[in-house]
């Protein structure tokens, strides 16, 4: 069977996308699978690269990052040019194959690129239309949250309209809800990309502006002094739980580069909690997995106060798969190796469009 690994695309999280991909890349059971790399560049162009058929087929990451030719060819030492095909996504409508997204950030995991897969019909990895453009909004996946009844920090949304028409009623409404210090977050992003943290209202108003670079929508949470807790999940309507992990922090945020260039965060797996809040942690990631519709994969992320509150952050439909991130990592220490757990996701993915197929089919009388 073939495997089209996307990755790239045109969102502030491209990089991770590249080095998602090489990592799956290596774990991939090639006496089942072959790998058709499509990376889609910044500007939104969709290029084939060469095939692959054995792990150790590329070296480095960057090596994915191609660039249109008339003929394919993969660099061989670091540094050396990589070029692929053009293509149109609807040349990856093929019988026998999946389709594994690894795309981060809007036109990713948001639902759009989930929709053309639909439309093609073709098998892909993760969450659908509906939980992928659920998950990715923060406002919205809050929103559905709150009824299913999940225990949340307060938070504040803001429209770039409003923004700009009254700053000072916008700073009325986050200050008359929330106390400092607040984080601002783009609605529609991840891995801490444009999220700030603000103490005092200049900060707050510099961290809107940052925020509204990425989107015009974010979200105004309060802070609050917790420790952050990660459970993965995996599965369809059969859902599981990973055992709990913490993100270790020596400061209070981590952004982007600490995250993923400076590797400073440091990784608790398992997270050294009581059984009971790990009970009620799995508990709460199955309930918001099921509120925006969840399937395949995510992972549920959390706040643990000193005296043991839960508050659910967020839910993140397609999460990293670098070396240094939590979602394999939590498997890993539930039991379930890279490799497994790649071919449990396409599994997955399988077995929901072939479960799509039965709906499809008209009903006798």
């Amino acid at each position: 069977m073939k495997i089209f690994l996307i990755y790239g695309g045109k969102s502030a999280e491209h990089d991770i996308s590249l080095l998602t991909a090489f990592s799956i890349i290596k774990e991939v059971y090639y006496d089942y699978y072959e790998v058709e790399p499509i990376y889609i560049t910044k500007e939104g162009d969709w290029i084939k690269g060469e095939t692959i058929k054995q792990a150790d087929s590329l070296r480095f990451s960057e090596t994915l990052r191609l660039s249109a030719a008339k003929e394919v060819h993969f660099a061989i030492e670091e540094g050396e040019f990589s070029t692929g095909i053009a293509i149109n996504p609807s040349e990856l409508k093929e019988k026998d194959a999946v389709i594994f997204p690894v795309l981060h950030g809007p036109n990713g995991e948001d639902g759009t690129v989930q929709g053309l897969f639909e439309v093609m019909g073709m098998p892909y990895v993760g969450a659908g239309v509906l939980a992928s453009a659920c998950g990715m909004d923060k406002i919205i996946s809050k929103q559905l949250f709150q009824q299913a009844g999940l225990p949340q920090v307060p938070y504040v949304p803001i429209r770039k309209g409003d923004w700009i028409a009254n700053p000072e009623e916008v700073f009325k409404k986050c200050e008359g809800t929330l106390i400092y210090p607040m984080y601002v977050k783009p609605a529609n992003l991840g891995s801490s990309v444009g999220i700030s943290k603000a103490v005092t209202r200049e900060e707050l108003k510099t961290a809107i502006d940052l925020a509204l670079q990425y989107d015009r929508r974010v979200v105004v949470e309060q802070g609050i002094e917790a420790r952050e807790i990660e459970v993965a999940i995996l599965g369809n309507d059969d859902i599981h739980t990973s055992v709990p992990g913490e993100l270790v922090k020596e400061v209070d945020f981590y952004d982007f580069d600490a995250k993923y260039i400076n590797n400073e965060v440091t990784l608790q797996i398992p997270a050294l909690i009581s059984e009971k809040v790990e009970k009620q942690l799995r508990e709460y990631a199955v309930r918001a997995f099921q509120a925006i519709d969840g399937s395949g994969l995510s992972r549920c992320d959390f706040f643990l106060t000193s005296n043991d509150e839960i508050f659910v952050n967020e839910l993140n439909t397609m999460p990293g798969f670098t070396q240094f991130s939590m979602y394999p990592l939590l498997w890993k220490n539930t039991g379930l190796n890279y490799g497994d757990l790649v071919e449990e996701l396409i599994q997955l993915a399988l077995k929901r469009f072939n479960e799509s197929l039965v709906f499809e089919q008209p009903h006798k009388e």
